[in-house]
């Protein structure tokens, strides 16, 4: 995807899914797996965009240390693969911006369908816009 910044294997494997199943961890200690999007980032991280006010980011922000495990879009796990520990990153404001780039290449005309399902989803239920955010990824 970037070429020669992902020298790293596992990472140029993860950034090569559709999805993968993210692991973060509650304050209660309990395990959350997710499926998300994932993209290289140009630096040779990986990275995917969430709401600022979500779950994910909250956990992260208490916990950083989270696995990684390609998935399918159910957050099912792939036969025969194996969790990859990643320090998570919360990226805000103009640092969200390299992440969406990221995504929007790999996944193209999904997300903005994606995106107007979420508004339409939002608009129905009259829940309040939230400004994005972008997970950066380091694997450790």
């Amino acid at each position: 995807l970037y070429g020669t910044s992902m020298t790293d294997e596992p990472t140029r494997t993860l950034a090569d899914e559709k999805y993968v199943v993210l692991t973060t961890t509650r304050k209660d200690g309990r395990s959350v797996p997710t499926p998300v999007w994932i993209a290289a980032l140009p630096d040779g991280a990986l990275g995917f965009t969430t709401e600022l006010s979500s779950g994910k980011v909250k956990r992260i922000r208490n916990f950083p240390d989270v696995t990684l495990q390609p998935s399918n879009a159910r957050g099912v796990v792939k036969p025969g693969t194996t969790p990859v520990v990643a320090r998570a990153t919360v990226l805000t404001d103009q640092d969200v911006g390299p992440v969406e780039t990221a995504i929007r290449a790999k996944y193209g005309l999904w997300v903005p369908l994606i995106n107007a399902a979420y508004e339409i989803g939002r608009i129905v239920r009259r829940r309040p816009k939230h400004p994005g955010a972008g997970i950066r990824l380091e694997l450790r």
